[in-house]
């Protein structure tokens, strides 16, 4: 799908800079700008390089200041209030596989196309100019730069020195090739306003330094091509003649993700394609892993196993999924999964109730993919770890009570999804017994009781211990007066408010209700909590319902849990309701229907992404991560079943 923009969706220099470009590399680095080419987060980079995938990533070029003679035609804020306003030159901007923008001023037309090496710490350029005057004009390129650490600024006295086409900084080394002139200049820094930090509280100014400029004259009636390419070294930096080669490998690579599904609808298609942006190598295991949202989150136990059916399985990721169980699965210590992966050193973090569980979830729908029965018995003994652990009890309050249930969480530690802690307060507190820990518990009992049936290995006690959780489930969640089910059990005021967790005890694989009362939660889902871009997490008339997430930290993270919309837990509403409704012809053409919405989605933010979250109360701006990986997944797997 292509997304194609206009002058009227950039009239004013905040319109420029309401929607990015998402670009990455399997390796934790990425290109993000805005489609004007501006840097409006501290995030944003034409180069976000990664040393050690997938976390050590570092903003190499900042941003590139473009002119043509003496007008400006790149976009960006700076911090003493000017602005360099070169969208009025913009004409179109668009985003396939990669970014072209086309800009017209005084007879010349320039078209721009940048790419990233998927397989490397590369970015090249190349400007396509025709000079339609009677006279010579000069084109000219000046990257700036960081060697930052992402989110951090540059330090001061930090020195960028430029060494013949190389250019050194703490320690790294980025190569230059163009056939362009290129020329040093002295060391020049600037120093932006970025709106996209300044409005969350963030850091809302930044530097970089530019050290040399690139340049080509373009005689009159001439059509002239100035090609740059930036590989840091150690990388074998592209050959002048490659950023073709390059734009055609990323589109392949693209390619590949959409192909290995059947899709019909353009938008499954887009969201394939944009499904490739999350999968990276991990450096520190030899296997590959998910980033959970650009530009702020890295990889985390939870999110992975919820992105993962959507993001490896519905596009034929198959190898990819083993490679990031069995990371897993070696990591698993008394039950647990990482819920923060080992980096530099550090141990990892296992606070966290659900991914164990999902991770069991996980390689059920993989074997229901693959029947590949060999990765079945080599998970087998994780599997029975975890649920013994969860059984006998293991870390963070986490153990099976008389009735059966889970509960989950003690003290401080918030070990759900609504894991929100702002020093002593916790804004969502959720310990007891969590409704969807509870239905994935089930599911796992469930899945462990198929697994021991194909494997050979006596599966009585799941079966037991299955039956005993449906009958608890059943007695203690239900609200009759509500139609739907407490969010946990915990004897506070807080169990009976209407979230959206319950919605996977009705979506999941193995589910404990019966039908009829399945059909309640879906359809008191959809009136307290349903939107078009996602599920609310609080219900409107709830006294604790916050409509909108922005501010400081503290304000977002009130409001994080309390109302604010997901785009992630529609996937489980949708396939809920079509469960439900037993897949009829018109459950399937009104989910059709409603998900058409999402191709507008994915024009605002992070094009053709999904994001994070939107506000509670009036979700029409995408905000947090401007690409979600289990937004796109969960919408990916509805899709797939939707479709087969």
């Amino acid at each position: 799908m292509k997304w194609i923009y206009g002058k009227q969706d950039f009239k004013t220099i905040e319109r420029s800079e309401e929607n990015c470009y998402l670009m990455t590399n399997e390796l934790g680095g990425f290109s993000s700008l805005t489609m004007a080419g501006g840097a409006a987060r501290n995030d944003h980079a034409f180069l976000m390089g990664c040393l050690k995938a997938p976390n050590c990533r570092y903003n190499i070029i900042h941003r590139l200041k473009e002119q043509l003679d003496d007008l400006v035609l790149s976009t960006q804020e700076f911090a003493d209030g000017t602005k360099e306003e070169g969208y009025r030159f913009l004409t179109s901007f668009s985003y396939e596989d990669n970014p072209v923008w086309i800009f017209q001023a005084d007879g010349v037309e320039i078209r721009k196309e940048a790419a990233l090496d998927p397989e490397k710490n590369a970015a090249v350029l190349k400007y396509e100019i025709e000079n339609r005057r009677r006279e010579s004009c000069i084109f000219q390129v000046k990257p700036f730069f960081q060697f930052a650490p992402k989110g951090e600024d540059m330090e001061e006295g930090q020195k960028i020195l430029l060494d013949g086409n190389r250019i050194r900084c703490r320690d790294m080394c980025l190569d230059v090739r163009t056939n362009g002139d290129f020329c040093s200049v002295p060391m020049e820094k600037e120093t932006y306003f970025y709106r996209y930090d300044a409005c969350d509280g963030r850091r809302p100014t930044g530097t970089a330094a530019a050290v040399h400029t690139v340049a080509a004259k373009i005689l009159p009636g001439e059509e002239k091509t100035l090609e740059i390419v930036y590989a840091l070294e150690g990388e074998e930096p592209p050959a002048l003649e490659r950023p073709d080669e390059v734009i055609a490998r990323v589109r392949s690579f693209r390619d590949r993700w959409q192909e290995r599904g059947s899709w019909k609808s353009e938008i499954a298609k887009a969201l394939a394609r944009s499904a490739s942006a999350f999968v990276t190598r991990r450096e520190s295991t030899g296997g590959k892993t998910i980033l959970a949202g650009y530009p702020f989150f890295e990889d985390w136990g939870r999110d992975t196993m919820i992105a993962l059916p959507g993001i490896c399985l519905s596009t034929g990721q198959y190898e990819t999924a083993k490679s990031i169980l069995r990371t897993f699965a070696v990591n698993e210590r008394k039950g647990l999964m990482p819920n923060l992966f080992p980096e530099g050193g550090k141990e990892p973090m296992y606070n966290t109730v659900d991914a164990a569980l999902l991770f069991i979830n996980c390689v059920y729908l993989y074997y229901e993919k693959t029947k590949d029965k060999a990765f079945i018995e080599e998970m087998y003994p994780v599997m029975e770890r975890i649920i013994t652990a969860y059984r006998e009890g293991t870390d963070y309050g986490i153990a099976m009570d008389a009735d059966g249930l889970i509960r989950a969480g003690k003290e401080l530690d918030q070990v759900t999804w609504m894991d929100v802690r702002i020093g002593k307060i916790l804004p969502t507190p959720r310990h007891g017994k969590p409704v969807e820990i509870n239905a994935y518990w089930y599911n796992a009992l469930k899945i462990m009781d198929f697994f021991a049936g194909v494997l050979g290995h006596p599966k009585e006690q799941y079966q037991e211990m299955a039956e005993k959780v449906k009958l608890s489930f059943r007695e203690k969640f239900w609200m009759e007066e509500k139609h739907c089910l407490k969010d946990v059990l915990s004897g506070e005021a807080a169990d009976t408010q209407i979230r959206c967790n319950q919605i996977w005890a009705v979506s999941l694989p193995f589910t404990m209700m019966d039908k009829e009362k399945e059909k309640q939660v879906v359809e008191t889902v959809f009136e307290k909590l349903y939107t078009p871009y996602g599920l609310r997490t609080l219900e409107k008339e709830d006294p604790d319902f916050h409509p909108f997430y922005g501010g400081e930290m503290m304000e977002r993270d009130l409001a994080y849990h309390q109302g604010t919309v997901w785009p992630f837990p529609m996937g489980a509403y949708y396939l809920a309701y079509l469960k439900v409704n037993s897949w009829s012809e018109k459950a399937r053409g009104r989910v059709k229907r409603q998900m058409e919405a999402l191709e507008c989605a994915m024009r605002e933010g992070c094009i053709g992404q999904l994001p994070e979250i939107y506000d509670g109360e009036n979700p029409a701006s995408s905000k947090g991560c401007f690409a979600q990986a289990w937004s796109v997944g969960e919408i990916l797997w509805v899709y797939e079943n939707l479709e087969k």
